[in-house]
């Protein structure tokens, strides 16, 4: 059987940063594996990104294995995406450098992540300054048509883009060494909410964890904050239609106006019919590690040969191949 070859490419880096939650899931992830059954993707794990906020080894090794089983439990399917580790591929980092040499201060200064450091008043080092260069070089690197993003990281896109057209602009001579990809806004993104009303992140502690045991997701539903007009609980609705159709949820929270409780209990059901199967995939992956771990190996080092090729022509255009 022959294998499906698709027009367009798609590319998405996601960091090693702890435990997913259903924000995450529904914002993110699962966008990823619905673009797997129709385009060619890659998807990486971020691990040099992370370090300018995560330094330590432990924790960043075991965040690593945490997510390849998220990944791979949701439904990422290694046969249809090259799903790798950034720091197996080391012509990032190169090509990053060589991206820094056509990238003024001023351009990356306005960057949004520097900007908001610099509000701060962070002591700003340097890799939280270069950050949208080693990501134009990850974008790059493969060649995409989208991006997909939320509206939030529109930017880095845009930055890319414009390191290519520079880059091709000094050494192409007329050749488009690099693509310029598009941001692919996920505009029907759920931004969920937590279990106080605000958006659902780890730095609010107010998530539900996406592979929680059946306890977890009751404790963290039973909290959801609710207003006291004895109505429909926005907060506890919010959350349940990622779960159900409103036009059965509006039925349901008609007849049960007022009765909080009856109403997160069908929640925890609900969601605990929604993350059953998928906490048991991660379970089967998590007996077999070295087998996953061999599978983002895999990855790499079909990564590694795109990369490697993609590099030969970037060193050939900016005259350093003298051999």
């Amino acid at each position: 059987m022959s294998k499906k070859v698709f027009s367009k490419v798609f590319l998405s880096g996601v960091q090693p940063s702890g435990k997913p939650h259903i924000g995450n899931y529904f914002g993110a992830m699962k966008q990823f594996v619905d673009l797997q059954n129709e385009h060619e993707g890659y998807v990486f794990i971020a691990d040099y990104h992370a370090l300018h906020s995560l330094r330590n080894p432990k924790e960043m090794n075991a965040n690593i294995k945490s997510i390849l089983l998220d990944y791979l439990a949701i439904g990422l399917d290694p046969e249809k995406v090259t799903f790798f580790k950034q720091s197996d591929v080391s012509e990032h980092t190169e090509l990053a450098w060589i991206f820094d040499t056509v990238t003024t201060m001023p351009f990356l200064m306005r960057a949004h992540a520097f900007k908001d450091a610099q509000a701060k008043n962070k002591e700003i080092d340097v890799g939280t300054f270069n950050y949208p260069v080693l990501m134009a070089a990850d974008i790059l690197m493969y060649g995409p048509d989208m991006v997909p993003v939320g509206a939030d990281q529109k930017q880095h896109v845009e930055i890319a883009r414009d390191i290519a057209e520079k880059f091709n602009n000094v050494y192409g001579q007329g050749d488009q060494i690099f693509k310029l990809p598009e941001p692919m806004i996920l505009k029907d993104m759920a931004i969920v909410p937590g279990t106080d009303g605000r958006k659902m992140s780890k730095s609010y502690n107010n998530t539900i964890p996406l592979f929680a045991e059946y306890e977890e997701i009751k404790k963290c539903v039973m909290s959801i904050v609710t207003d006291s007009s004895g109505g429909i609980p926005q907060n506890v609705y919010a959350i349940h239609k990622l779960f159900r159709s409103e036009d059965e949820l509006k039925k349901i929270y008609e007849e049960k106006s007022g009765k909080y409780k009856e109403l997160k209990e069908m929640l925890v059901e609900d969601i605990e019919k929604f993350i059953a199967p998928l906490r048991e995939k991660r379970k089967e992956f998590e007996k077999d590690i070295p087998g996953a771990l061999a599978i983002l190996k895999a990855g790499g080092e079909k990564a590694k040969k795109i990369a490697g090729a993609k590099m030969e022509e970037v060193r050939e255009k900016i005259g350093v191949n003298v051999y």
